[in-house]
Parts: C-alpha cells; sequence; structure tokens
C-alpha cells in the first residue's frame, strides 16, 4: 500500500497514478475522505475519553446532587465514547479498504499506455534465418513430440487443458534448466529457497495478487488457503511482521517452487503447448533492499535476468512496460521477451518488478536504521519460468532433422549432452 501521508500532501501525483494505470481515480478522492472522517473521529474519540477521565477523578470527591449530576453526565459520556470508538473503527476500516485496492505509484518514466504501448529499451542476438538453412523451423510441440519431451494429449487426459508432461529429455531440460538458473543465482549471491506452494489469505493479499489478479489465483475453500502463481508471495511473506536490521541489507533470495495460474483471462490464446499454461515451475529472484536503493537493484535484477538469457544463447528484447499493464504492486517493469521463431514475433520470458515500500507496508516488515524505523522496498524478478524457456530453446537451437542443439551453458547438467536427438519420426 502506499504512504497515506504521501496521498495527503500529494493526491494529484496518485491520481495521476491511478489514471496512468486505468485505474478509478475517484477511489483517491473517497480514500481523502475516508482518511480524514478517521483521523477526526480519532481526535473527537481522544476528546471524549479525557474527558471522561477527568469526570472519574471528580465524581469520588462529590455528593448530594453534584454527585447525582456528575453521574448522569458520566452516563451520556460513556454512550458520546461508544460511539465515537464505533465511529473512528469504521473510518478506519473503510480508510484500510480503500487503501487496499490502491495500486502502486507509477514511476514517471514508465510508458504511459495499455500492452501495446511498451518502450523498447534494447535488443539482444540474432534471429536466425530458416529459410537460408533450407528448412521450415517447427514449433515446440512438434519438436517436443519428436524429442519425446512433451506430452500434452495424455497432460489433457489426466488434468484438462493446458496441463502437460514433460518426458525424457524434456523432464532431463527441466532439471538443468533449474540448476544451472539456480547456479547463476548462487554465484550472485542469492540465498536458494524452496518454498511453500500454499499461502495464507494476508500473504497473498500483502503481495497485492488478491485484487486485480484475484481471477487467476486457485483457492481452496476449505482450508482458506492460497495455491501460488509464483514464489514471490512467499519469499515477500518470509519476513511478514519483522524488523530487520539495516546492516543485514540487501537481502536476496532465489525461490524454486511450482506456480499455478488459473488463465482465466487467456481465452483462446497459446492454446497449442505449453507456453501458457495452469501448472510450471519457476526460479523466482526477491530483493529486500533501503527503499533509496531500489532503482538501482532493479537495474541489477534486470542485468542479471539478461546474464541468463544470454547464457541460454536467446535472441530476446528488453521492454519497458507501460503503466496500464503494470500489476497492482509494480511501480515499474521491465520484460525480457525472447524471439520465438514460429510465432515470428518476441515472447515474455523474464520480468523484473520494483515494488518499492507497497509490499512491505501491507506485510508489516521494516528496517531499523539507527534509531529509525521504516518500511523498506521489495524487488522481484524472474530468472526461468521452465516451460516458456523451453519453448525458446527448442526453437531456437533446433536443426533440420529434428534435433535440438544444447546451449553450452546446460551441457555440464545433461551429461556433457550437446544434441537432443530425435527418438520418434
Amino acid at each position: 500500500m502506499i504512504d497515506l501521508r504521501l496521498l495527503r500532501e500529494d493526491p494529484d501525483r496518485v491520481r495521476a497514478s491511478q489514471r496512468a494505470r486505468g485505474e478509478d481515480v475517484a477511489l483517491v478522492d473517497a480514500l481523502l475522505s475516508a482518511d480524514e472522517r478517521r483521523r477526526s473521529s480519532g481526535v473527537r474519540f481522544d476528546e471524549l475519553r479525557a474527558e471522561q477521565k477527568a469526570l472519574g477523578k471528580l465524581i469520588p470527591k462529590a455528593a448530594g446532587d453534584e454527585k447525582a449530576e456528575l453521574l448522569k453526565t458520566a452516563g451520556r459520556l460513556a454512550s458520546d465514547v461508544k460511539a465515537a470508538d464505533a465511529d473512528r473503527d469504521a473510518a478506519a476500516t473503510e480508510t484500510q479498504e480503500l487503501l487496499q485496492r490502491l495500486g502502486n505509484l507509477v514511476h514517471p518514466d514508465v510508458p504511459v499506455g495499455g500492452e501495446e504501448d511498451f518502450v523498447t529499451l534494447e535488443t539482444h542476438g540474432t534471429i536466425r534465418d530458416f529459410t537460408a538453412e533450407g528448412f521450415e523451423p517447427r514449433d515446440h510441440l512438434a519438436l517436443g513430440q519428436i524429442l519425446g519431451a512433451i506430452d500434452v494429449e495424455r497432460g489433457a487426459k489426466v488434468s484438462g487443458s493446458r496441463f502437460y508432461f514433460l518426458t525424457g529429455v524434456g523432464a532431463l531440460l527441466e532439471l538443468a534448466l533449474v540448476n544451472a538458473a539456480m547456479a547463476q543465482a548462487t554465484a550472485a549471491g542469492f540465498t536458494p529457497m524452496l518454498t511453500p506452494a500454499l499461502v495464507r489469505p494476508q500473504s497473498m493479499a500483502g503481495t497485492g495478487f488478491l485484487g486485480q489478479a484475484a481471477q487467476d489465483v486457485y483457492h481452496l475453500a476449505d482450508d482458506d488457503l492460497y495455491l501460488v502463481g509464483t514464489s514471490e508471495v512467499p519469499l515477500a511473506a518470509y519476513h511478514m511482521d519483522e524488523i530487520l536490521d539495516a546492516e543485514r541489507l540487501p537481502l536476496r533470495y532465489a525461490g524454486f517452487s511450482p506456480c499455478f495460474r488459473r488463465e482465466a483471462g487467456s481465452h483462446g490464446k497459446d492454446t497449442r503447448g505449453i507456453f501458457r499454461v495452469h501448472q510450471f515451475d519457476k526460479v523466482e529472484m526477491f530483493s529486500y533492499v533501503a527503499p533509496e536503493d531500489s532503482q538501482a537493484e532493479h537495474q541489477r535484477l534486470l542485468e542479471w535476468e539478461k546474464q541468463w538469457l544470454t547464457s541460454l544463447e536467446l535472441p530476446y528484447r528488453v521492454i519497458d512496460v507501460a503503466s496500464a499493464d503494470l500489476g497492482a504492486s509494480a511501480s515499474r517493469k521491465f520484460d525480457c521477451e525472447a524471439w520465438i521463431p514460429t510465432q515470428g514475433k518476441y515472447r515474455e520470458l523474464t520480468s523484473t518488478s520494483d515494488c518499492t515500500e507497497f509490499q512491505s507496508r501491507r506485510l508489516s516488515i521494516r528496517v531499523r536504521d539507527g534509531k529509525q524505523v521504516k518500511p523498506l522496498a521489495t524487488l522481484n524478478g524472474t530468472l526461468c519460468a521452465v516451460p516458456r524457456t523451453i519453448v525458446a530453446i527448442l526453437e531456437n537451437h533446433q536443426q533440420a532433422d529434428g534435433s535440438v542443439r544444447v546451449p553450452e551453458v546446460l551441457r555440464p547438467y545433461l551429461g556433457g549432452r550437446e544434441v537432443l536427438e530425435p527418438v520418434a519420426k
């Protein structure tokens, strides 16, 4: 959540952020009004309580008619205090509910607009010309079948659409990717983490995934637990309700977890293969830093993602995501999109978001710097979303006979294998 003091001091900035997100600007004025009621009702309650306490000291000293009158006044005050307390609680609850609906403040450098209004920041690698090489590229599903690596038919039979099996070299390729990604993250100073896939509502809400993203979340109603769509959630909640010492920052974690997404708004999109699925594994980077260091840390996370994609020898571009395409918690977000030959376009493989103090305020995570205790900043960055990375590797490194060249960085994790060979025609 944002700082209420900032909202009161500069409401126009918050309105501009809401407008850029394509969200309801009237929410800002409703929140300002609720906050004013919260503060004024709090003052009224304190005044009445002070009056009540002062009266309480006079009553034992009074006698006769004076005492009777004081007792009558005390009765009225008790009723007024109770009403003021209820007004204060109601205003505080309304303020909190409205504050939870407000997205993070959009960074001023973020391009304004929707999904297609991103700005390309840089492009890396060379896109292969398969025509010049004399063959038509196969898509990842056809390659996965030739290699005995992907089985979506049995995935659908067992679990339904958008589920799959990775088999043979497909399973080995996932393990190689996870181990290589974790090795890079560990070398960069991240602490490896295996995180829970089920979290409590406060963890999910605290990271901002029960607002606009709620439709994509799986909820186990009987247990009131949520299946995470990313290990960002348990990694953010790991230090929930804690005060960290400034000397410990930055704290960096690399979480590996299964991820579950309903993909409720993606009907008809990417229905072939494993690009958009309901369950997948992912290695996620997560950082806790001082607020003044968040932008520099954002650039570091982006550089680690670029290092990873470069090591996989994939052509890719980096985009500055437009304001209306940001998640509720992100102030700014960079995506790395790999070229997918059979689609003839770049598709998102990794992303990194600067969430500033938004999540730490919701999760009550603070840092002690000398005598000052204040919220810190959190950032996240995907290192390897496995299925999409497999898609990009198979399509970009395929050969005419249906085999796939293995990027050098993965060979030590595949027993030195240089090529994935076809097992079926």
